[in-house]
């Protein structure tokens, strides 16, 4: 079994210090790799005030693990000479395959035999990320953290068509010390297990936006306050055994049939692009955020949720 002590994290953007404070926490010592040292210091500050925030809600097993895994959490911004004493790569960088892939060639190049190289990746298929790897490419896998990834407990842990099974359980049993919750995902397809799910939903809420049936309010309501509201306590098939599968194979097959099953996102998305609309930053999207709808006020709405049910399970 592979024992992991040191981390490189590449990436100092949305998720970057998220994933190292969470691997600081479990007790390993992480470098925060950015392009610039600026930029990296900066991650790092990002990370400490991650744990400041989970210490505050009480989210840590002791106050002064906060204090500990900020000093194990380090910049830096030369990669040959981080992830050459690395157990551990992850890679948050933006989703772009040949970048990807190029990062992997040099990954695979400067890092020890027996280090775990990772990507972040929410959509991409991990086997051609891993095709460039000419030296080790057994050794390489996704872990996607669910963003935020210091709050959200899911990761899906792929593996690419070389990738050691046995490594790919020390990474598992890894992530579990780190009190994440990993899911394997034995097939490498695009978007993984829990984003594969996400995606069916989306397509189908955007779709329900264009043909009028709902508003986007009123789809994201009855998100939250139907499925979403029983999904913490059990999950999709469990309901669907309970229902009965002769009742809900029925439905399915009725519904489906209206449903937007075309290979390619809804044309709403197209529309909106067009007109710029492009979402949240741009004052636009589903949404019109530029009439008191707060991007913050959102995800502060969110985070305090998760916060509430992270603080419940270490109740129970």
């Amino acid at each position: 079994m592979t024992e992991f002590r040191n981390a490189v994290v590449m990436g100092t953007g949305m998720m970057g210090p998220g994933i190292a404070a969470v691997l600081a926490l479990g007790g390993l010592r992480v470098t925060l790799l950015s392009r610039t040292l600026d930029r990296a210091e900066a991650g790092v500050a990002e990370a400490h005030a991650t744990l400041a925030f989970l210490r505050r809600h009480g989210l840590i097993d002791y106050p002064e693990q906060a204090c500990e895994a900020s000093e194990a959490i380090t910049p830096g911004a030369d990669m040959a000479g981080a992830v050459g004493k690395a157990d551990l790569v992850i890679e948050s960088l933006p989703e772009n395959l040949a970048l990807k892939q190029q990062l992997f060639r040099d990954l695979d190049l400067a890092a020890p035999p027996h280090a775990a190289l990772c990507s972040n990746t929410s959509g991409l298929s991990i086997t051609p990320i891993a095709s460039q790897c000419d030296r080790h490419s057994e050794r390489v896998l996704t872990t996607h953290f669910w963003n935020p990834p210091h709050l959200m407990p899911l990761v899906d842990v792929v593996c690419a068509e070389r990738t050691s099974v046995p490594l790919a359980q020390s990474v598992i049993d890894l992530l579990r010390h780190c009190n994440k919750t990993p899911v394997l995902v034995r097939k490498d397809r695009p978007g993984q297990l829990g984003n594969r799910l996400h995606q069916a939903v989306v397509r189908e809420a955007a779709n329900i936006v264009a043909e009028g049936i709902a508003t986007a309010e009123d789809v994201d309501l009855a998100a939250r306050r139907g499925f979403g509201f029983r999904l913490p306590a059990y999950g999709i098939l469990e309901h669907q055994d309970l229902v009965g599968l002769e009742l809900c194979s029925g439905v399915v097959g009725y519904v489906a049939q209206d449903l937007y099953n075309e290979p390619q996102a809804p044309p709403i998305y197209a529309e909106k692009l067009a007109e710029g609309h492009t979402g949240a930053a741009a004052g636009n999207g589903f949404y019109d955020w530029t009439q008191g709808k707060s991007a913050a006020d959102v995800k502060a709405r969110r985070d305090a949720f998760l916060v509430y049910l992270l603080q419940q399970e270490r109740r129970t």
